[in-house]
């Protein structure tokens, strides 16, 4: 499976320089080794989770959403269980091409663009320029700047510093507790300017920024994975308070817990 995972990402994507590339198709592993195509890629998922890993962050791609993959990034890509349906459209570089498309970014995934992905279930291979399927594909390219508004922040950066390493590790086995800053730097003795410090400097965002994302990532993993009510999946990551769980789900995530699995059920019933 692997060698054929390599000749179709070495090979296939890339060779019609013209052509946008289409591949549907279940998972069959749990790792596409790092590559990088010519091609910007639309990844999209069914099924279960997708981590996509760059040179520099750990992307978390949910359900109903999508990921953005500029040509020439370099990325692996690890689904929770190979039963994930990958859509995947590979689209040229053009002269004309929006800021959008030179930026990694995880979006939601709208109706419109839900039925028009679903339309092209049944295409494999190159579009050939022209074509029909090449037309509708390309539409669907153009209409992403115009209803993607919010890049959401559903990625993380790796730690460098050693130190900050243990401490990341430390917040993933913690995220069930309400962890307070002054007694994190204390236990890993750092004064709290140090630690917010290295932070900053290392991960280019807050503690509280981290903390936070880091709780709304495993909730989209418990709302996926599990059965658990909203309210259960506010207590296992640390949220006393059910409505505090709510408002910070949506302003990660730009829709609320509920309505996030709503819209699971319904992409359940296409």
């Amino acid at each position: 499976m692997k060698n054929n995972q390599e000749k179709y990402y070495t090979q296939e994507v890339d060779v019609d320089p013209e052509s946008i590339y289409c591949h549907h198709d279940l998972m069959g592993e749990l790792l596409i080794p790092t590559h990088k195509h010519d091609k910007a890629q639309l990844l999209y998922a069914e099924g279960g989770i997708v981590y996509v890993t760059t040179e520099t962050k750990t992307y978390f791609l949910p359900a109903r959403h999508f990921m953005w993959i500029p040509s020439g990034v370099e990325h692996s890509i690890h689904p929770s269980s190979e039963d994930v349906m990958m859509r995947n459209l590979y689209f040229p570089n053009e002269i004309d091409d929006e800021v959008f498309y030179s930026k990694e970014g995880i979006y939601p995934v709208n109706d419109l663009l839900l039925q028009m992905m679903l339309f092209t279930n049944r295409w494999n291979g190159d579009l050939k320029k022209e074509s029909r399927n090449f037309r509708i594909a390309l539409a669907i390219k153009a209409i992403l700047p115009q209803i993607c508004g919010i890049n959401l922040p559903l990625a993380l950066p790796f730690p460098k510093e050693q130190r900050l390493v243990k401490i990341v590790a430390y917040i993933d086995d913690n995220l069930s507790e309400n962890i307070h800053f002054s007694s994190l730097a204390q236990k890993f003795g750092f004064s709290e300017r140090s630690l917010y410090r290295l932070f900053q400097k290392d991960m280019g965002m807050s503690f509280i920024q981290f903390f936070t994302i880091k709780r709304m990532l495993r909730a989209l993993e418990l709302l996926i994975e599990t059965k658990l009510t909203v309210n259960e999946i506010a207590l296992a990551v640390g949220y006393n308070s059910p409505p505090t769980f709510s408002n910070t789900f949506y302003k990660i995530l730009g829709q609320r817990p509920s309505d996030y699995l709503k819209g699971m059920e319904i992409l359940k019933q296409k």
